[in-house]
């Protein structure tokens, strides 16, 4: 099935990606901000893993045996650690111009990753099976969310977990994900997020609910403009946040 066929994707969105692509791996372009928070978000994500799955992360590849999807991959700025931890990765994206982007710097980097052209939906369809999705700043630019949600949930194996990433509504995401980043700072282009289609923590987590999955933890992902600097934190979800699902075994 091609990525076009049945699917939660945006065209606009795709679009607005697809103009930036070659970037992905410059950390002063236009993915700055991403470059910034990755050391938090590989925190954050490597300690859920290690968690649900029992591995020490002080092993050499504590992932080895996991195959995981990294859903709306963009360059591979998550999907190559993961490679590097001995996960067996998978990443996909909507757009088609991130995918060379991805593997050439896969490749310049030794390191074996299947990217892909897809949306979650055709590989759900496929009948594909993963013990681990990163859905991580994908969720806010799909047409439909809870159809997405449902897709990624048919992706996961029974005891599977997903991480997924979203920024809040409200007026400070607004001033800090828009006019900050979008029109202040110009660390992304004027467009790149609709404050309507933000999502709030609980609302993210209804919808997990929906699509038949469990929230087992939710962390705020904090950015201190003295420390210039990314932090996890357990109560402030007010702008960046990330939550842990997993699929029911039974």
């Amino acid at each position: 099935m091609s990525a076009e066929a049945k699917t939660t994707v945006d065209p606009a969105e795709v679009a607005k990606f697809e103009a930036m692509a070659a970037e992905w791996w410059d950390p002063t372009g236009k993915f700055k901000p991403l470059h910034m928070m990755n050391p938090v978000r590989l925190d954050y994500i490597t300690n859920q893993i290690a968690a649900e799955f029992g591995r020490d992360l002080n092993d050499i590849m504590p992932f080895k045996g996991l195959r995981l999807l990294d859903i709306g991959c963009g360059g591979g700025l998550l999907s190559e650690p993961m490679a590097r931890l001995g996960a067996t990765v998978i990443g996909a994206d909507a757009a088609p111009r991130n995918i060379p982007v991805a593997q050439l710097h896969a490749e310049q980097m030794g390191l074996k990753i299947d990217y892909r052209h897809t949306t979650a939906e055709a590989m759900a369809d496929a009948g594909e099976q993963f013990d681990v999705v990163l859905n991580m700043e994908v969720v806010e630019h799909v047409a439909d969310p809870l159809a997405y949600l449902t897709a990624c949930q048919q992706l996961l194996k029974p005891g599977g977990l997903m991480v997924a990433s979203t920024i809040n509504r409200n007026p400070k995401s607004f001033m800090v994900a828009i006019v900050g980043a979008e029109h202040v700072m110009r660390w992304l282009p004027k467009g790149t997020h609709e404050w309507s289609k933000f999502i709030t923590p609980d609302e993210l987590v209804a919808l997990i609910d929906s699509a038949g999955l469990r929230v087992v933890d939710r962390k705020g992902m904090v950015f201190s403009p003295l420390g210039w600097s990314w932090s996890i934190s357990d109560t402030d979800l007010s702008v960046n946040y990330a939550v842990a699902c997993v699929k029911p075994k039974g």
